[in-house]
């Protein structure tokens, strides 16, 4: 249950968006080792540290019902009346010997206290699903983040390639006396730029591979790059079809198995404010006479005082609260996802505008300034200008698409199922 819920999280949130493709990495194709989101996921949840260690909590609930299932143990008496005295009662001539065995009815607090252990571990188990979710999402998280800076190198290649292709136009405009050197300066630095923030990038992707290895456990990624394409976007269901899978939140569903843990934890106090009592039985040998005798009792406390009002007022109030925490959860639930779903929906809506209106006309704008540069009507900086605001575009394009991307995670998150009905690509 845990994986196909884990699954539906993190794999079918992204899986229109991670489609294998080529980001121009510097290694030769035979040298990557590409990681898929799958793989990425399947590896979180059979070794992420902080799932192993949070699995011996369930060990740790599992013995708490275990113990619990266990009867109180017999006690053996054996009690010498009148022996060792005076008078008549010297010795052990005329000592009483009582052998007896006594056992406590617990009066239906041993099947309270499994139903209270019970609960605990189907508490302890929802709190684990939450964990392996919340492990598998920032897996996500940490794909893509991955992925947008492979995106994120992609760009800087072009924008070092620009910038190359730049300081040479610019060069021969200077050997033909068309352009004062001062240009080429200018154009030159602007290179050297873009080339540290290529190899910013770079060292960012490093990182960003130690941090998604991590999530398994590795501090030695065994991968090159992922698999992936930020700009293939998602198209979200209604915020009313998202809205009705609330319920599923794993947050939600681990508030049932608390109330159940709550409703028998209050019936254990009331159960305990029955006192237990204790039955003897046993047999009594009198040396004076040589003859043994049958005896039985049976002892019964006074509860005029203490009837554990204290613990069933405190096992109430735990269970209204839980009942309080989840009506609050869910109304914070619910104002998340509307947040979110604005947020995607306004990610969606920019993307679509720059790919299609903004950055169309950037680059023809750059084609015309181009061709106005080499006849010698602009001068270098309208070109500067021009390439500037189409690199901007650019960024803005892949940094609208992963803003999506994260989105669509987060709503997964929140609802347990998957946002998309389809996908669509430029």
């Amino acid at each position: 249950m845990w994986v196909s819920l884990t699954c539906r999280v993190t794999f079918l949130c992204l899986a229109a968006i991670y489609s294998t493709t080529s980001f121009g990495q510097t290694l030769s194709p035979s040298d990557q080792v590409v990681l898929n989101l799958d793989a990425a996921v399947a590896r979180t949840l059979q070794s992420n540290p902080g799932l192993i260690a949070f699995g011996y909590q369930i060990y740790a609930q599992q013995g708490r019902l275990q113990q619990s299932e266990l009867k109180p143990n017999l006690q053996l008496g054996i009690l010498v009346e009148n022996a060792v005295g005076s008078g008549d009662f010297q010795g052990i001539d005329g000592a009483e010997t009582t052998l007896s065995l006594a056992w406590v009815l617990e009066r239906g607090k041993r099947e309270r206290r499994i139903d209270a252990a019970r609960a605990g571990v189907s508490l302890v188990e929802s709190e684990a699903e939450i964990q392996r979710l919340d492990a598998a999402a920032e897996t996500a998280r940490a794909y893509l983040d991955t992925l947008a800076l492979q995106e994120r190198l992609v760009r800087t290649d072009n924008a070092v390639t620009l910038a190359e292709q730049t300081a040479e136009a610019v060069q021969k405009r200077v050997q033909a006396g068309r352009t004062p050197e001062a240009d080429l300066a200018r154009a030159e630095a602007e290179l050297a730029r873009m080339q540290l923030d290529r190899e910013d990038v770079e060292h960012e992707l490093l990182t960003s591979h130690r941090r998604l290895a991590a999530q398994w456990g590795e501090t030695q990624p065994g991968f090159t790059r992922v698999s992936g394409n930020v700009h293939q976007l998602p198209t979200p269901d209604t915020f009313a079809a998202l809205l009705a899978r609330i319920e599923q939140n794993p947050d939600l569903t681990r508030y049932l198995n608390e109330k159940r843990l709550r409703e028998a934890e209050l019936r254990l106090a009331e159960a305990r404010a029955k006192p237990s009592w204790q039955l003897t039985a046993g047999v009594r040998r009198l040396e004076r006479s040589d003859d043994q005798a049958f005896i039985a009792g049976i002892t019964i406390p006074l509860t005029t005082r203490n009837r554990n009002q204290g613990q069933i007022s405190e096992a109430r109030a735990r269970l209204a609260m839980t009942d309080a925490d989840r009506v609050a959860t869910r109304v914070q639930i619910e104002t998340q996802l509307f947040a979110l779903y604005q947020e995607l929906q306004r990610s969606l809506h920019r993307t679509t505008t720059i790919r299609e209106e903004i950055l169309p006309r950037i680059e023809q704008a750059l084609k015309d300034t181009e061709r106005a540069y080499a006849a010698g009507r602009y001068g270098y900086f309208e070109l500067r200008v021009v390439q500037a605001e189409l690199l901007d575009t650019r960024t803005a394009l892949v940094e609208s698409s992963i803003d999506a991307h994260r989105r669509v995670i987060e709503i997964e998150r929140l609802t347990g199922t998957t946002v998309t009905s389809s996908a669509t690509h430029p």
